[in-house]
This record gives structure tokens, sequence and C-alpha cells, in this order.
């Protein structure tokens, strides 16, 4: 309705006025809803609450046009979005309502158009309008940590303040009208370890100096609340797990201060002697460890670091030798092998411990002091001569005495004897040269719990030469070689592996000047019995770390001749005895006798013939099938059976007669004529007949005192009596004496007729007889 000059904006909308119930919030004091010279306000906009939960339509506004006279010819036409499904429009009141509950976070505007029409010919009588309805947002959504649960790490002994993580939430809310969508943070659960700033959402550790090793994880318990915080404001949580992470402020501590271990003066070179462990608090890099020897012993042991349990490692360069030093006082520092400048000021990053290697004597046998080569003797001297003289000594602190003996096995005549407690060597037996020139001997020298094997050989010639030579003869010297070139010039250590170390052939004695001597424990090696042997030897440098390598040495047994020299180290063909030893004999012949035996058995159960269980005259006639090849004699013979019974159902049996043999008396009679209380088989039906038939015969064959104990088959030859002409068979014709009448087989029609032309006749005369 308004008056006056328009301008370019009135006449999209010339006469057409929208007004709502929520103007007023928009409007100044005093100002009316349709002065249009003063546009304070925004009229082409609809506002509406969302979620609303009146049961009567919500109330959006109203449509006027200055055309509608109030006599009803107007009518209001609302399009656009949710038009007749949300929004709804009185045709002749313009009163727009909306009819379902609107929710701002689906949809906030709808743009709707409005129409008025006349009402008869739908004609418009205002332009089209669009205008919006705002759905007006309230606090209707929780803030939601959408990145949640948070997982977080801080270094330990951080200082105050430092940051850990920044979390966030979201507000479906309308972030542009009121608090809604205004969110602060707050910690509930990790005070008064961790803070949070109420606006970011920074967290950040509130104090200082956490330890890791005291404590190495928080669950912390974040909220997040709208409306700024104040009461009535919805809020949603998460949980922020904070690791604390490990640095290196714990240095290496051992146990204990004082170490003691006790090894063998036997240990190989390069074996493990112990191992100590320094304890750190840190894990991973901040806990690797490094060992060394500090005092006493860095030439004999040396210490690595066990990469896996980081344990330090004592492990022998040099042999022990008890009766030169039997004990060491090692001096042993752990050091953090990556240390953190940062917290140097705390301390000292390294522990010592003191390790005492106590050594272990070991009995070691008795060493030969005098090393010969020759003894001579001639053929000619007397028993008891003297040939010569061992001497051997206990290298051990206890200097046990030394008794000597010769291994008869080298001497099996007796030739020689060894005075035991000298040593000197005499002649047993008388010699000679031409029978035997050369003796070898082993000579035994002993103390109380170990044995050195001695060997001695000798030759005669003219006179008779012995050539010996002790357990600890050197039968080779050997030396090594390194491409390094060490300051101090190369310093080897030769020693037989723990696997070796106790074999009872041979031997090897460091001579501390880089080479080693490989030295026999026994004498008497024959070829017949072993022609090689491979003897491993470790060798360990001086170096840091010691390096060391393990060789094979290849000890082959030679034949000699008289002077020791050797003649023959290959391959040598040894003939067997001839002949076989009586056992073999033994053994053979049993195997041939055991042969014999087990033939004779297989023979023997081959010709046996096994008994029947059950004797012939013993056997039960049932069980056999007798056959007979005799011919019967057809209908004619009558002489077997009495077959005259079977032939008439009408015919009784005497039950006393016996039904396996013929006969002597006739078998059958009729019934007597008196008698009604057996039926006749014909008056009954079909399987009725069969039935009693049967029966009757089973009774009869029961009760009868003649019959056979034993079952028996009985065949019985039955004819039904189903046919209206009866029995055609002549064989009921022997039951009477009347002659048969077939004329009536004419009345039954032309079927029959080729059997009436057959039997019948004019005269009645049957044509059986």
């Amino acid at each position: 309705e308004a008056t006056g000059q328009e301008d370019s904006g009135d006449q999209a909308l010339k006469g057409l006025t929208f007004s709502s119930v929520l103007c007023d919030f928009f409007l100044p004091p005093g100002v009316g809803l349709l002065r249009r010279h003063k546009r304070s306000w925004v009229w082409n906009q609809f506002f509406v609450l969302e979620e609303y939960t009146g049961e009567e339509p919500l109330y959006v506004g109203k449509l006027h046009s200055d055309m509608d006279k109030g006599d009803g010819k107007v009518k209001y036409v609302l399009s656009g979005q949710g038009a007749t499904s949300i929004f709804t429009i009185d045709e002749s009141t313009g009163d727009i309502h909306a009819t379902k509950r609107l929710d701002r976070e689906e949809q906030a505007y709808y743009t709707l158009q409005a129409r008025a029409v006349d009402r008869k010919t739908e004609i418009p009588v205002e332009p089209i309008s669009e205008f919006v309805v705002k759905v007006q947002d309230i606090n209707d959504n929780e803030p939601k940590f959408m990145d949640g649960p948070y997982m977080a790490g801080v270094p330990e002994m951080s200082a105050l303040g430092t940051t850990v993580v920044q979390v966030a939430a979201t507000d479906a809310d309308d972030p542009t009208y009121g608090n809604s969508a205004r969110v602060v943070y707050s910690i509930i659960s990790g005070q008064p370890y961790f803070s949070v700033d109420p606006k970011t959402g920074v967290i950040r550790t509130a104090l200082p100096n956490m330890d890791r090793e005291m404590k190495d994880q928080y669950v912390l318990v974040i909220q997040a609340k709208d409306m700024v915080g104040q009461m009535g404001g919805l809020s949603g949580t998460t949980s922020v797990t904070v690791t604390l992470t490990d640095v290196n402020d714990n240095p290496p501590r051992f146990s204990r201060k004082n170490y003691q271990y006790t090894v063998l003066e036997s240990l190989p070179v390069a074996s493990v002697v112990a191992r100590v462990k320094a304890a750190d608090a840190d894990i991973g890099s901040n806990a690797e460890m490094e060992y060394q020897i500090m005092e006493d012993g860095p030439g004999v042991f040396n210490i690595t670091t066990d990469e896996d349990t980081q344990e330090g490692v004592i492990i022998l360069q040099k042999p022990l030798d008890f009766e030169t030093k039997n004990s060491y006082n090692l001096r042993i520092e752990a050091t953090n092998r990556n240390i953190d400048p940062a917290f140097v000021h705390l301390g000292s990053f390294s522990d010592t411990t003191f390790v005492k290697v106590t050594v272990e004597d070991v009995n070691e046998p008795p060493v030969f002091t005098t090393q010969l080569s020759k003894m001579v003797v001639p053929e000619d001297a007397s028993v008891g001569s003297p040939i010569g003289r061992v001497s051997a000594h206990d290298p051990d602190s206890s200097n046990s005495p030394v008794r000597y003996s010769i291994d008869r096995n080298t001497d099996l005549e007796r030739f020689f004897n060894v005075d035991a407690l000298s040593g000197f060597i005499s002649t047993a037996k008388p010699l000679d040269r031409e029978v035997n020139s050369v003796h070898n001997l082993t000579i035994l020298a002993m103390e109380s719990l170990s044995v050195v094997v001695c060997s001695l050989c000798s030759t005669v010639q003219s006179i008779i030469d012995f050539v010996w030579s002790c357990v600890a003869q050197v039968i080779q010297t050997i030396s090594a070689v390194d491409k390094d070139e060490p300051p101090s010039g190369h310093q080897f250590y030769f020693a037989l592996p723990a696997s070796v170390a106790g074999n009872s052939n041979f031997t090897l004695r460091d001579n501390k000047d880089n080479t080693a001597s490989i030295v026999t424990k026994r004498g008497g090696f024959r070829r017949r019995e072993q022609v090689l042997y491979r003897l491993p030897v470790l060798i360990v440098d001086s170096g840091s770390p010691a390096l060391s390598s393990t060789n094979t040495l290849s000890v082959s047994v030679c034949d000699c001749d008289s002077d020791g020299v050797a003649q023959s180290c290959g391959a040598v063909a040894y003939t067997l005895p001839a002949g076989l030893s009586t056992g073999a004999l033994v053994a053979i012949l049993g195997c041939i006798i055991t042969l014999l035996v087990m033939v004779l058995l297989i023979v023997s159960m081959h010709r046996r013939k096994k008994e029947p269980l059950i004797l012939e005259e013993e056997r039960d006639v049932r069980e056999n099938i007798v056959r007979y090849d005799d011919e019967g004699g057809g209908e004619e013979d009558t002489e077997a059976f009495d077959m005259v019974a079977l032939r008439n159902l009408n015919i009784i049996r005497d039950p006393k007669v016996r039904r396996d043999v013929t006969p002597d008396t006739p078998t059958f009679f009729p019934y007597p004529t008196s008698s009604s209380s057996r039926p006749v088989y014909k008056t009954l039906p079909d399987n009725v007949v069969f039935r009693e038939f049967i029966w009757d015969r089973l009774k009869d064959a029961d009760v009868d005192p003649s019959a056979p104990p034993y079952d028996s088959l009985q065949t019985y030859a039955f004819e039904g009596s189903g046919s209206v002409a009866e029995s055609l068979s002549s064989l009921e014709s022997l039951s009477t004496d009347s002659e048969q009448n077939y004329d009536y087989l004419s009345n039954w029609g032309p079927r029959f007729k080729k059997l009436a032309d057959l039997y019948g006749n004019s005269d009645g005369n049957s044509v059986f007889s």
C-alpha cells in the first residue's frame, strides 16, 4: 500500500508487502513496519527458529498485496524450496507456516517465490517476488574432537611450558550467530603435570624435569565446551596419551665393585674368561656401553662389548701359567657411548669395578729334560748291562716324584728293563743283531695323576743302536705371518683349540718367539694303524682388538731307517695273514648248519598232511549234497510215491503213514459225508486255500512219529480251484469211478467252442476212460 514516488527498487515489489513476527528484532524503536522511505531492516528475509517442537505449525510471516481488497478475489501462491512440503501459505490471507521441524545444520536457507493471482482467471495481479527464509540457529550441537584420541611425546627432563601437542574441537552450530560455536578448552585429568590453552587447545608441560625412569606415560582428558564455557553450554572430551621419550641422563653403574673368577691355566687363548655388566636406566642408544681394562693385564686379557646384552666380555689373549703368575687384578671401566652434552653437568657418565682372575693349577705331565737321539749297545753285552738313562721332572709346583716304566707292547720279548726311580735302561736278555737289529721302545714317565709317553728307538748294527725320543720330542716347528705391520713388531700366540686340547697324540708348545713346537704325547706310531693325523692350531696376534685364525697341520707317519731318516710316507700295501682264524671258521660252520635246519623244516611242513577236524563217519549228512543221475518215470511212475493225495484237495491222508517212502496201503480216502467240521478246500478263497493246505501238511509232519528227526524238504503238487470249469486234468479221474461228461462246454460261449468240439459228444459219454 505504498504511495508517492517510487524508485527503481520499489518497481520490483509494487504493491507487495512482507511482514514477519520476527521483524521487531531488526527494527529500531518507533520505526513502523511499512515506512519504506527508511529501509533500516531487511524486509526480504524471514527468520524461523530451528528445532521447533510445538504442536501447531510455526508461523513464519505474511504476504499481502495492495490489490487485495479483502473480497477473496486475490489468491496467494508459494513456490520454491520446501514449498508445500515444508512451507504452506494461506491462499486467502497470505499467512506462511512451517509444518516440519527444521535443522539449520542440514539446510540454513530456503529460497521461495511468492505470487498474487486472480482467483478466477489465474492472471497475476502482482509481479512474482523472491524472498529467503533463514533458519535461525540454537545451541543443539556439542563440540567434537575429530582427530581424537591423540598420541604425543615429549622428551623427559623438558623445561616448564614445553609444547606437547595441539587439540582442536569443532562445533556444528552457526559461528556467526551467538556463542553456540565459540569453544573453550580445559583439562579434566592430567594435572599438575600438563596444562592446556583455553583458546588454542595447545597442551604444554606444567612441571619441569619430569623423569621417564619414574613414570614414562600420562593419560590426559581434555574438554571442549561451547557458549564460551558458560553454564548451559554443551561439551565434548577426548584423551591425550603423552609418552616421555628417553634422553641420556643416567650414567652406567656396576651392581658390584668387586668380582672374582677362577680359570684353569690350560684355558686356550681367545676363550671367554668372564662377563660383567654395568646397568643403565636409559634405553636404546642411550644405554650403549664401552668397556676397557685400565690396570693389570691389558696384554694378557682384552674386553669387548656384547652388542646384544651390553655386557663386557673378558677374553684371554695370552696363555696362562700358574707357576709364573697365579692371579690378576683388573680394573674395568664402563662408559656411555653416546653422551648428551646437555646433561654433562649431572656428573660423570662412567663407572669402574675390579675383577680378580685367579689361575688354577693344572696337573701337567712330567717333562723330559734330556733329549737323547740314540743309544748304542754291543750285541754281546751281558744281561743287566746299562744302555743309557732318561730323565723327566714334574713342572708343577708340587714337583712330584717321577717313576719310569717300559710300555711292554713295544718290548714283547722283554729284552730291556728301566729303573723306576733313576730312569736307567739296561738289557734283560741276550741280544742278537742278526735276529733283530733295531728295537723300538716306549718309555713312560709317570707321576701321581699324569702319564707322559716317551718314544724310544734303537738300532743295532755291529752293536745294538737305540735311537729314541721321549713324549716331548719336537716333530715340527711352525711359525706365522701377518700382513699388518705394528710399530712394536709382531707377537703371535699359539695354542690348540679346546676341542682337541685333550687329544692323546700331540700337544703344542709356544716358544714365545713367534714359533711353536708340535710335540708328541705318546710313542709307537704305526702306519698300519693310521697314516695321517690332522691337528688344528689357533694363532692369535697382539693387536687391538686381537685377531685370530685356526689352521690345520697335517702330520704323516713315515717308515724310517735305522738312522731315523724317513724312507716312505706314501701309501703302502700291507699283506694280510693267509688263512682264517678259528673263530671265523666256527662262525661259517654255524651259518651252514642253521641254513640246513631251516630247509628241513620247510620240507617237512610241505609234506605234512592236514588232518580233518571231523571224521568222515561223524559228519552230518545234512551238510552234504548227494547227486543221483536216476531219471524219473513221469506221470506213469506211481511206484515210488503216492501222488493221488496231491491230485485232489478233498482227500485226507492218514497221518500215521510215512511220506518219504512208498506206502503199502492207499494213503487217501474221502471225507465222511457226515463230517461238516472241516471245510472243503474248493469252498475257501484262494489265499486261504493255500495257507490251510500248507498248514495241514506242516501239522501232519510235526505229529508223525515215524518221520525222521531231521528237517526234510517236501514238495506238494497243488492246483488251485479258482476255475469255474474246475479241473480238466485226468489226474482227478483216478479218484472216482464215474465217467466225465463235457457237454456243458458248449454252453460256455464261443471261447470254449474248440474244447467242446474236442471233448463233447452227442450221446454224453466222456472221452476219458
